[in-house]
């Protein structure tokens, strides 16, 4: 992969935003250190019975990793809102002692913003994680945690999303008050720079002439798998499915077969021991799998050993620059995809 894609003589937003995230991680930590904090000490001396992530989009792929990472990390059930349900039914939400996280660049899609006053009404503690200081979304927050991305032109989310990722790992590690989650925060924006300079063209290679693929991931690393199949239709036109390892199994994994595209992302955890293992398997019938993972024994895309929570961030900076590339060889403007603004604004 050359050091510098082009387009129109000149560095894509998305690669040059992509490129900001480690800068990005760094000014949210230091913004936020004392809300991280406070947050901790509320949630462990008034414990929520439920967690429940406000997002769509790139969001709720951040809100799935939260789900991984609290539930197994507090033991603390946590689950996806269906924002049509406040904003299409005006359903009632039973009241309760949970925790409300709130998910959103933007911070003004109203069904998100009706979902949040629903549960901030029925007695629910609200932490946004939203990147415009101005948005709406910041009013009806008991904590606000910026984002510090800066701004975003490119209609592809990237350094918003893995803020997103650190945020909500940063929360999690002040919540469990987990020193070895805090002490890997602390090296991310380091890494980050590190997993960017990775060379992924292997996939651009592969994927350059694909029409459709699945995107596995499991666990953690689930998260950044969802983000990885949008943002291949995104970017590139390119019809991709994501699947858990283990769901794949249940009827999808029919149609994998002799050169059938299949990215996948592994880890150092359990989790990533799962991938592996489907992705052998689907090896073994002859489909054309890439797999991204910490051991490059087995790995055919570079990935960085880390916390097991913060491989998958290191691992979508790499895809992102991967992605990016793969847009421009396919004839894609990876800025402006056909149909879509960078805020949607869902009823």
């Amino acid at each position: 992969m050359t050091p510098k894609v082009v387009l129109d003589g000149e560095q894509t937003l998305m690669e040059t935003e992509a490129g900001e995230a480690s800068a990005a991680v760094a000014r949210m930590l230091d913004a936020n250190r004392d809300g991280f904090a406070a947050i901790g000490v509320r949630l462990r001396t008034a414990p929520p019975a439920v967690v429940v992530t406000c997002a769509r989009g790139s969001s709720d792929h951040a809100a799935t990793y939260a789900k991984y990472l609290i539930e197994t990390t507090t033991g603390t059930p946590t689950a996806s809102a269906a924002l049509s349900v406040a904003s299409l039914y005006d359903a009632p939400v039973v009241t309760g002692d949970r925790l409300c996280l709130a998910i959103s660049q933007s911070g003004r899609s109203p069904d998100l913003l009706a979902a949040v006053e629903h549960q901030r009404a029925a007695g629910a503690f609200v932490v946004a994680l939203v990147n415009a200081e101005d948005a709406p979304l910041c009013a009806l927050a008991d904590v606000v945690i910026t984002l510090s991305a800066g701004t975003e032109r490119s209609v592809a989310a990237t350094k918003s999303y893995i803020a997103s990722l650190a945020a909500i790992a940063a929360l999690v590690s002040a919540w469990a008050e987990d020193a070895a989650l805090a002490d890997a925060l602390t090296a991310l924006p380091d890494e980050l720079e590190r997993a960017f300079a990775l060379d992924w063209s292997p996939a651009v290679d592969s994927y350059r002439h694909a029409t459709n693929l699945f995107v596995l991931g499991r666990g953690l690393g689930l998260a950044v798998a969802q983000e990885a199949a949008l943002k291949f239709k995104e970017t590139s036109a390119l019809h991709a499915e994501c699947f858990s390892s283990a769901e794949v199994r249940h009827g999808p994994m029919a149609i994998v077969g002799e050169a059938f595209p299949v990215l996948a992302f592994g880890g150092s955890d359990r989790a990533g021991t799962s991938v592996r293992d489907v992705a052998a398997e689907f090896r073994a019938r002859g489909a054309a799998v890439l797999l991204a993972d910490p051991d490059a024994t087995v790995a055919d895309l570079p990935a960085i050993a880390a916390h097991p929570a913060i491989e998958p961030l290191l691992m979508i900076q790499s895809f992102y620059r991967m992605a990016n590339a793969l847009a421009l060889a396919r004839g894609c403007n990876p800025d402006s995809p056909p149909h879509l603004n960078k805020v949607t604004e869902t009823l």
